[in-house]
């Protein structure tokens, strides 16, 4: 049957998702939240290392800016586990020795399954920041930062400028 011409994603459109956890649309943020949530549940990797956004029959390639996933919001606390909640609204018990420092002093970790990156928008950065303690990194001739919890001290490792978030 003939699909009259609708598209739930319009084909002719640019997407892409950037570092702040917004979705664009030809360069222009996408204002309504409900369609930011709804592109990020339907986000889907590509065979080609890529993304695209899968909406019943209908695909449109996305361009990623940083990490496919953002962290909005950590809470709980040091001794029983911090949870971790994303961008596409779902939820998930950190991986302490998955955190690492990027350039600029962004934070990043390893979410769903361990299988991609995730950036740490500001909001939730300073909630996990009540429990990293500065450290000094004799292997490195400076200091560094740890992250205390469950009664363990993971410490965050510091990615090469050169180098991407995975």
């Amino acid at each position: 049957m003939p699909r009259a011409g609708f598209w739930a994603i319009d084909p002719t459109r640019k997407i892409h998702f950037g570092k702040d956890g917004w979705w664009y649309a030809n360069d222009e943020r996408i204002q309504n939240p409900r369609i930011n949530k709804l592109f990020s549940t339907c986000l889907r990797p590509t065979s080609d290392g890529g993304f695209e956004i899968v909406l019943g029959r209908d695909r449109a390639a996305v361009e990623i800016e940083d990490t496919p996933y953002v962290v909005t919001r950590a809470s709980g606390d040091a001794r029983q586990g911090l949870t971790l909640r994303l961008n596409d609204d779902s939820e998930e018990a950190l991986a302490p020795d998955t955190l690492s420092v990027g350039p600029g002093d962004v934070l990043y970790c390893r979410v769903k399954n361990q299988g991609f990156a995730a950036r740490f928008l500001r909001p939730a950065y300073y909630q996990i920041a009540a429990y990293v303690r500065e450290e000094v990194d004799e292997d490195a001739d400076g200091t560094g930062f740890a992250l205390q919890m469950g009664g363990a001290v993971h410490p965050i490792r510091r990615l090469p400028a050169d180098r991407g978030t995975d």
